[in-house]
């Protein structure tokens, strides 16, 4: 019975676009799977080193600014209680970013000052001469045009993305092989993300029905990517896409897996690096109702997380 009850949890995610909780779920032990941290991906060695700088370092600065900052730590606990989560994911994904991908500021203030230089920039989201609303606009994502919520229509686009252009030529243009967001959503160069949250701008398009029906900001468009951009880097919005975002990854554990990872921060903070908890727990399940049940395991940046956990639930 359990794969028929996955798919109808499921399908009843994707039409509300919101937290669906379903009954039991095994939960994942406290900790780390593995006893020594997961390798380091060579780019995040680099950025480091190009900054003169040490990943103990830089966890260090990011957590004197959570020890120090208690109107950050009220934001966090705030938003994390109106998205149902124990704030702990939401401190463990700001260490991760800022410990692996990028270096955090002294004070939360800086962020804001950070937000309001970009605001008045203009740009747009496109590849090429083609922008994003044109590009889906073709037939090839005609059927995603019915689906009911952010999360489902974008989630859709990207995986016509991925099978249908990704790495060919299609109508005489040439797509990079690359990920969606990578191509049409990072006007600045790719790979980049900002703010306190370090949200990616399609990530923020997907979540974007939650946040607006659970923290009642306006819903994104992709049309105006100056509203995407101040949403991700302003810290008030930021921080609740990254609250959306963890609650999304629980759900979808959840009712797909059969998995509750609700209480292992490592987890959930390797999913807010990696992406698509979807895919993943759809994969996980597959493996384990072919075979020796596995648990979810973290990748180096959870597992700094479940490693430094005591230290981190102490700022809180």
């Amino acid at each position: 019975m359990r794969p028929i009850v996955s798919m109808l949890l499921v399908a009843a995610m994707l039409v509300t676009g919101g937290p669906v909780l379903a009954a039991g779920g095994r939960a994942v032990p406290e900790g780390n799977r593995f006893q020594e941290q997961p390798d380091i991906p060579g780019a995040s060695v680099r950025r480091t080193k190009a900054g003169r700088t040490s990943f103990d370092a830089k966890y260090e600065k990011v957590r004197n600014l959570l020890a120090t900052d208690r109107q950050l730590i009220g934001k966090i606990k705030s938003i994390a209680r109106a998205y149902g989560i124990d704030p702990i994911h939401m401190v463990g994904a700001i260490v991760g970013e800022h410990t692996y991908n990028v270096d955090a500021y002294d004070r939360l203030q800086s962020y804001y000052v950070k937000a309001a230089a970009y605001a008045g920039d203009s740009f747009r989201f496109g590849y090429e001469d083609e922008t994003i609303d044109d590009f889906v606009a073709r037939p090839q994502f005609s059927n995603c045009a019915s689906k009911k919520n952010s999360y489902a229509l974008w989630s859709c686009r990207e995986n016509i993305w991925d099978r249908q252009f990704r790495g060919k030529s299609v109508g005489g243009t040439s797509f990079p092989n690359n990920r969606f967001s990578a191509v049409f959503f990072q006007p600045f160069y790719a790979g980049q993300t900002f703010g306190l949250g370090q949200i990616n701008p399609l990530t923020a398009l997907m979540l974007t029905d939650m946040v607006a029906r659970v923290s009642g900001y306006e819903r994104l468009d992709a049309n105006d990517a100056n509203g995407v951009y101040k949403a991700i880097m302003d810290p008030d919005i930021s921080l609740t896409y990254m609250a959306a975002s963890i609650r999304h990854s629980i759900d979808a554990y959840r009712s797909i897996a059969g998995i509750d990872i609700s209480s292992n921060p490592g987890i959930t903070a390797t999913l807010y690096n990696v992406g698509n908890p979807d895919q993943r727990a759809a994969a996980l399940a597959a493996k384990n109702n072919g075979g020796e049940f596995r648990w979810p395991e973290e990748n180096y940046y959870g597992w700094l997380v479940n490693d430094k956990l005591a230290e981190l639930r102490g700022l809180l």
